[in-house]
């Protein structure tokens, strides 16, 4: 069997990896001229690490990334609010949290590929199906024939496109900033994951290598995204404690990256015949859980385990069976995690950080174990 993979972010590099490891061949197209490190970390939560310990890349990640043992909801004076203790999951299943940069990790991800081509400037245009499969045309006015497509080309996914145009995004009207900067944190702060929320805004930094920290905004917006400017970030968060303002004003602009917050509207098909959507094609997630990329990396274990075990059609099946409703559970609750951290309301403010003070620790814990439970396949 030979599968062609459309994109080459987390998803369809370890989607190749997986399948290389079974056996199956693969090819994978990427719209990008040159797979550049995006200024951007990614905290690989213990789900998607044990996918990483069965591809025998836990270590190496471990090597290039920084353990985060508790995951911290504060307030914006880095007063906490909840928190939920790690190490009971790292003991559970033997991996730890990592935050890594994001080009590390696919920098990882490529060099473990032994066979797979990745073919670059290959931006999809179309898929047309034909009597040996699928026609592949891309803006180079290259033409390949495939006899399946994976598309794991993101939030805008052309494959998805192709297939199931009806489906449709949903604009949270809020913009992000991602930064990353070289930082000495405190001690406290140097293993730990915290997001500190506001009145309609939020911070959240977490350290990924040695004096280097990570770090995301998030401001909500009326109309457009316009309404803010990068020049202006300091000013927005000002009343924030004076990490926040001191990892802010040690930032280079030109190292920021700005975009609205989206996501896809879950939709119940993720397959027609021998093409099939995963990551950000088939469920993308608002940010707000840090599972975007971990259920990508989910579905590449969860599909190639299916299509080592069954015919294409019946491993598609059992993929989407297996991992939808999961991945619909993390993008419902991601959503109303984003409009619970942004309310503007003081009473609903004050209600919002006492319920997090009051949610008992089993009831956090619980919540994530279910999260960070593999599919038996």
């Amino acid at each position: 069997m030979n599968i062609d993979i459309i994109g080459a972010g987390i998803g369809g590099l370890t989607t190749a990896i997986a399948l290389e490891q079974k056996g199956i061949k693969t090819r994978i197209f990427e719209q990008a001229e040159r797979i550049k490190p995006v200024g951007a970390g990614i905290i690989l939560a213990n789900n998607a690490m044990q996918v990483y310990e069965k591809l025998g890349l836990r270590k190496i990640i471990e090597e290039n990334g920084n353990p985060i043992c508790s995951m911290n909801i504060t307030k914006s004076n880095l007063k906490p609010l909840s928190k939920i203790d790690l190490s009971y999951f790292e003991q559970k299943h033997n991996v730890k949290n990592i935050a890594i940069h994001r080009g590390a990790l696919q920098q990882i991800l490529i060099d473990k590929l032994k066979s797979t081509q990745i073919n670059l400037n290959h931006k999809l245009t179309s898929i047309t199906k034909n009597s040996n499969g699928y026609y592949l045309k891309f803006e180079n006015d290259a033409q390949v024939q495939s006899s399946a497509v994976l598309g794991a080309d993101g939030l805008n996914s052309i494959v998805r496109k192709n297939i199931f145009p009806n489906n449709s995004i949903r604009n949270a009207n809020q913009i992000c900033w991602r930064g990353i900067t070289e930082y000495d944190l405190p001690i406290k702060y140097k293993n730990e994951l915290n997001e500190a929320w506001g009145k309609s805004d939020r911070f959240g930094f977490v350290q990924i290598a040695e004096n280097r920290v990570y770090w995301y905004a998030l401001k909500s917006f009326k109309k457009n995204k316009n309404e803010f400017s990068i020049n202006d970030l300091e000013l927005y968060f000002n009343g924030y404690n004076s990490i926040v303002k001191n990892i802010i004003k040690s930032t280079k602009k030109e190292q920021i990256n700005a975009a609205e917050i989206s996501d896809l509207k879950p939709t119940n098909t993720w397959f027609k015949e021998n093409v099939c959507l995963i990551g950000d094609a088939a469920h993308a997630t608002t940010p707000n859980m840090g599972q975007g990329a971990c259920q990508a990396i989910e579905d590449a274990f969860v599909l190639s385990e299916c299509l080592d075990k069954y015919e294409i059609i019946k491993a598609f099946t059992e993929y989407q069976k297996l991992r939808l409703p999961k991945a619909h559970q993390v993008v419902k609750a991601s959503w109303l995690v984003g409009k619970m951290a942004h309310l503007k309301n003081p009473i609903l403010i004050g209600l919002r950080n006492q319920m997090l003070r009051l949610t008992p620790s089993s009831a956090n814990r619980k919540q994530n174990e279910q999260i960070f439970q593999l599919a038996e396949i």
